[in-house]
Order: structure tokens, then C-alpha cells, then sequence
């Protein structure tokens, strides 16, 4: 194993601080250090390998496309593109999509789709258009959405940073509200906050901002790269409060685990101030992508995995909750996308990811406070089960 990561340190550039363990192998929620060690994968790639790693129908998918074709641009049309479009917008009632790659990439359509929409459509002037997002969000890591965060190590060093953003408490909508000027073009909010340590805001939070956004004609744009696609309960997170919101942002389990397919969705009138030669993406849409693209959403739809994340997380919630020690401060969450904060007086959430991954359990801290648990929506009780016997020795 040391040789790998060797390796990799040598040349790799040191932007992470992964956990040691090398890995080799995947199948359903399980993967396989270089040492043949056997591992439960409770983070299943920040959301991306929701379908489990090398689910056979994405796999067949992915070596019938390949076969054929690829990438052509987009600048000629393809066979599988349209449908996949089509079936995206029709299980999430927008009108139409943009096919990016990275969700970063996505988030990026989002804000210049805003900003366009803003001044020629709501009538703002002239690159005065302003854009609300909350503290604590994690939209990406582009010198632009990097921009809108309150986490000093995602800005030190980058800077200088455009303008047109503000930012807001999350969670808290007369904020919202008071921030608006007749220059805000967007609102842009995840409806859980992953990166942030898996934060849900108070109920009806998102409703209101619907309401607020309506009231005073700003978009209401929901990135839900991490909480959609089944992730928490629902097929998007903004379901459960019956919010249809102007602009949608998809992508990690959107590929299957297999390759970076991202979506910006939109009503009509926003997605339409795209013309052609104003944005684009040479990768973004193509043929390989759209095929793999469809069947992780038709698998998703098939393996019921919205009501499956709805069961098991329950289920899985009430047994972490239930748990007693004096290490764990709040445990959270909806569907399998849970946080167990960790109190910082005893205990250190990496040091805790670093004894479950002794025990064979893999999941990552989040700001070295939370530990998140979002496994592969393919879990099953049973495998919950020996996760929840993993936790209990290490935090217990």
C-alpha cells in the first residue's frame, strides 16, 4: 500500500487530506484496499456513487455507448441527448436543461443564467445584478462561487474575487427578505447543507423563500447536487416542502458513479436567454455522458430509491439517536444523508473516521466537527446494521 501512496503524494498536488487506505475495487456498497481488506462505504463519493459502485445496468450502459460513440460537441446534434433532457425535466417538472460536466460547472451556468435573466428579462441595470446566497454553503470551488462562501479557507489566496453576491444566514427567511434589492436577480440555496455538516433548516424555511422570491420577482434557484436524486427521501430535497423552484442544479449521482454529468434546469423564460455562442461546453452532453446520464435516472425510478433513502434513513436516524455518549453532541438528517456532531472537548471527528476505517467502514469528517454518513441508496438493512455495530464500538 505505501508505494501507492507515495506515488501520489509525489505527484499529485496536496489540495486533500485523504484517509490512508488505498482502494482498488468496488461492488454495490462495498470497496477493496490494494491489501484485499474489505471496506463499508458510507459516503459513497459525496453523494456520486448513490446506484453503488458498478451497478451492472450502468456498466452495460456505459460499454454499449462507448461501442458506438462518445463525443462529438455539440456542435451536431446525437441520438441519446434529447432523451435524456427529456426524461430529467419530466421527473422534475422544470421546462428545460442545460448538460454540463462537473456540478461546479452547473452551479456556474446557474449564475450566469441568472444574471442574463436579470437584465433582460427583469430589467436590472447594466452588470449591477445581484445574486443572495447563505453562510456556511458549499457551491463549488470556481474562483467565482468561491466568491459567495463564508469558509476563509476556500477564499485565502484566491483572491480578487468578483462581485454581486451577498450573503445571508441560512435558515433564516426574513433575512432573505431584508436583503432583497430590486437589483437581486437570484437566490441560490441548497435545501440541506451538506459540505456545511449536514444543516437542515427549520421547517417551512424553504417555502417561505419561495414565497419571498415570488413576491419580489427573484428566481429561486435550488443546487441540489448532493440532496437530490433520491438522497433524501424524495427524488429532490425540495420536495418535501412542495417547492418548485425556478432553477434546478444536479450532477454527482446524476453520472452513476461512472462519469461527471451535471444539469442546470429551468423554466423557459430563464433558460432561454441562452442563445447560441454565449455558453457552452465541449464535453457537456455528450453521447456517452446522455446514455449513462438516462439509465442512472431510470434505474433510480425502477430501484425505488427515493423510498428507499425515506425507510432507511429513518430507520437509521432513530437507531443513531438512540445511541449514548458523551462524544456525540447532535446527530441529523434526512433520508441517508445524516450528520453525527461530534463534541469537540472529546473527541475529533477525523480521528473517529480514522478508527471506523480500522474497522472497515469508510466516511469522511466534515470540518473535522461532523462525521457524514450518505451510503450507496443500494443499502441494505442488513448492511446498515453492521454499519451501526461499526459505530456504536468506536463512539460508545
Amino acid at each position: 500500500m505505501q508505494v501507492y501512496l507515495d506515488l501520489e503524494n509525489r505527484y499529485c498536488a496536496h489540495n486533500y487530506h485523504p484517509l490512508p487506505v488505498v482502494l482498488t475495487k468496488g461492488q454495490g456498497v462495498y470497496v477493496w484496499d490494494t491489501d484485499g481488506k474489505r471496506y463499508l462505504d458510507m459516503m459513497s463519493a459525496y453523494s456520486a456513487v448513490s446506484h453503488g459502485h458498478c451497478h451492472p445496468r450502468l456498466l452495460q450502459a456505459l460499454f454499449d455507448q462507448a461501442q458506438r460513440l462518445t463525443i462529438v460537441s455539440r456542435a451536431f446534434y446525437s441520438d441519446k441527448l434529447g432523451a435524456f433532457l427529456q426524461r430529467a425535466c419530466e421527473l422534475t417538472g422544470m421546462e428545460m436543461a442545460l448538460p454540463m460536466n462537473t456540478g461546479a460547472e452547473a452551479v456556474e451556468t446557474a449564475l450566469k443564467a441568472a444574471r442574463k435573466w436579470g437584465y433582460e428579462v427583469k430589467g436590472i441595470a447594466k452588470d449591477q445584478a445581484e445574486i443572495i446566497a447563505c453562510q456556511g454553503n458549499f457551491h463549488g470551488r470556481t474562483t467565482a462561487i468561491i466568491a459567495m462562501s463564508s469558509e476563509p479557507s476556500y477564499q485565502a489566496g484566491f483572491g480578487p474575487f468578483p462581485s454581486g453576491f451577498k450573503l445571508i444566514p441560512y435558515g433564516d427567511a426574513l433575512a432573505l427578505e431584508k436583503a432583497i434589492t430590486p437589483n437581486t436577480a437570484a437566490f441560490l440555496v441548497e435545501p440541506i447543507q451538506g459540505e456545511g455538516g449536514i444543516i437542515l433548516p427549520p421547517e417551512g424555511y424553504l417555502r417561505q423563500c419561495a414565497a419571498i422570491c415570488r413576491k419580489h420577482k427573484v428566481l429561486l434557484i435550488c443546487d441540489e447536487i448532493q440532496t437530490g436524486l433520491g438522497r433524501t427521501g424524495k427524488l429532490l430535497a425540495s420536495e418535501h416542502e412542495g417547492v418548485v423552484p425556478d432553477g434546478l442544479i444536479l450532477g454527482k449521482a446524476l453520472g452513476g458513479g461512472l462519469l461527471p454529468v451535471s444539469l442546470f434546469l429551468a423554466k423557459h423564460e430563464v433558460m432561454d436567454v441562452f442563445t447560441p455562442g454565449v455558453h457552452g461546453s465541449t464535453f457537456g452532453g455528450n453521447p456517452l455522458a446522455a446514455a449513462v446520464g438516462l439509465e442512472a435516472l431510470n434505474i433510480l425510478m425502477d430501484e425505488g430509491f427515493a423510498e428507499r433513502s425515506a425507510e432507511l434513513g429513518q430507520y437509521l436516524l432513530a437507531r443513531l439517536q438512540r445511541l449514548r455518549s458523551p462524544k456525540i453532541k447532535h446527530v441529523r438528517g434526512k433520508g441517508l444523508f445524516i450528520g453525527i456532531e461530534i463534541n469537540p472537548q472529546l473527541g475529533n471527528a477525523r480521528a473517529i473516521c480514522l478508527a471506523l476505517l480500522k474497522l472497515g467502514l469508510l466516511t469522511k469528517d466534515t470540518h473535522e466537527t461532523v462525521i457524514r454518513l450518505a451510503p450507496p441508496l443500494v443499502i441494505t438493512q442488513e448492511e446498515l446494521d453492521e454499519a451501526l455495530l461499526i459505530l456504536k464500538s468506536v463512539l460508545c
